[in-house]
C-alpha cells in the first residue's frame, strides 16, 4: 500500500487533527479543551492571525488562552510582510513535526481554508506566468482599481473570483494573468489538479450553529471588539507606517475603521458594513468547508462528542 504520510509528520505518528469552520463559531475554546484533554497543542490556520500588532481585529487568542496551550503560527510576520499558501505549508510542516516531535497532538484551528487545504493535500503547482501581461493588470489595478478587475474575473471565471476577495490585489491579479496566458480559467486548471496528495492522515472536524445564532454571536463580536479597541489598535497601526492599502489592511474589521477615520464612512456605516461582511465572510467558509466531504460536523459546544471521537482516532496507528 502506498504510504501517505506528509511533510514534517512522523511516519508512525497519531496523525494530526483539524477543527475549522466559520468565524465566531468557537474553534479557539473548543481546540484548547480539546488540546488540554488529549495533550496538544495549536497550529494556527488563520491568515490574519500571523500579522504581528493586529490581535483585535484577528481575534486573535488572548495571553491566557496562549498561556494554557501552545500556540504556532501567531505573530510570525508584520504586516507588510508578504504571507501566502506556501509560506504556511512550510512553517506549518514544521510546527506539526516539533508537537510530533514532544509527543504532543497537533490540533490545526483556523477558518482559511485554503491554508488547511494546502496542508492536507498540498498546493496547486501554478501556471505560466508573464511579466508583460502582469505589468499590464498591475496599470490597470492602478488605473481601475481592484474591485473593476474582480468584476472581469467574476464574467469572465466566477468560480475563482467567489473565492477570491474583490480586494484582494495580488490574487485577482494571478487569475487574470493566468487567463490571457494559458486561456483557460484558473479555476479549472485547479479542479485538474485535483488536490488529491494526502499529507498527514487527518481527522477533520466542522464546528457548526445554526445561522441565526451563529450571526447573531457575529454582531456580539463585532461589538465586543469595538469595545476592546478596534479603531485604536487601527489607528496605532498607520501611526506605525502600515498604510491602509496594504492586503493585511484591507482585511474584515481593518479596512472599515480605515476608511472611518479617512472620513470615507460615518460610524455607523462603519459598523454597520463591518457587521454585514463579517457575516458574508461567515457565509463563504461555510460553503467552502461544508464542500469538502472528509469533514465530519459537530454542533459547536459539544465538547464530550469531539473529544470521543478524536480519542478513537489517535488510537489508529499509520497503515504500513
Amino acid at each position: 500500500m502506498r504510504k501517505t504520510e506528509g511533510v514534517g509528520a512522523q511516519p508512525k505518528g497519531p496523525g494530526i487533527v483539524v477543527i475549522c469552520g466559520p468565524t465566531g463559531v468557537g474553534k479557539t475554546a473548543a481546540a484548547i479543551a480539546l488540546c488540554e484533554a488529549v495533550g496538544g497543542g495549536i497550529v494556527g490556520a488563520d491568515a490574519m492571525q500571523v500579522y504581528r500588532f493586529m490581535d483585535i481585529g484577528t481575534a486573535k487568542p488572548t495571553a491566557g488562552e496562549q498561556a494554557r496551550v501552545h500556540h504556532d503560527l501567531i505573530d510570525v510576520v508584520d504586516p507588510d510582510e508578504d504571507f501566502d499558501a506556501a509560506r504556511y505549508l512550510r512553517l506549518a510542516d514544521a510546527a506539526i513535526a516539533r508537537l510530533a516531535a514532544a509527543a504532543k497532538v497537533p490540533v490545526v484551528v483556523g477558518g482559511t481554508g485554503l491554508y488547511i487545504r494546502a496542508l492536507l493535500h498540498g498546493i496547486f503547482p501554478g501556471a505560466p506566468g508573464n511579466p508583460d501581461v502582469r505589468r499590464e493588470l498591475r496599470r490597470r489595478l492602478s488605473a481601475e482599481g481592484a474591485p473593476a478587475l474582480h468584476r472581469e474575473l467574476a464574467a469572465r471565471d466566477p468560480e475563482a473570483a467567489a473565492r477570491i476577495h474583490p480586494n484582494d490585489r495580488q490574487r485577482i491579479v494571478r487569475a487574470l494573468e493566468v487567463l490571457a496566458v494559458t486561456g483557460r480559467p484558473l479555476s479549472e486548471l485547479q479542479r485538474r489538479h485535483g488536490f488529491r496528495q494526502q499529507r498527514y492522515r487527518a481527522l477533520q472536524i466542522g464546528l457548526d450553529l445554526e445561522r441565526r445564532e451563529l450571526y447573531r454571536r457575529i454582531d456580539r463580536r463585532v461589538d465586543r471588539m469595538l469595545e476592546e479597541g478596534l479603531l485604536d489598535e487601527v489607528r496605532g497601526l498607520l501611526r506605525r507606517g502600515y498604510p491602509a492599502t496594504l492586503k493585511s489592511m484591507q482585511s474584515i474589521g481593518y479596512r472599515h475603521m480605515a476608511a472611518y477615520l479617512a472620513g470615507r464612512l460615518d460610524w455607523d456605516e462603519a459598523v454597520r458594513t463591518l457587521k454585514r461582511d463579517t457575516r458574508r465572510y461567515a457565509k463563504r467558509q461555510l460553503t467552502w468547508f461544508r464542500a469538502d466531504p472528509a469533514v465530519r460536523w459537530y454542533p459547536a459546544g459539544d465538547e464530550d462528542r469531539i473529544s470521543t471521537t478524536v480519542a478513537a482516532f489517535l488510537k489508529k496507528r499509520r497503515p504500513s
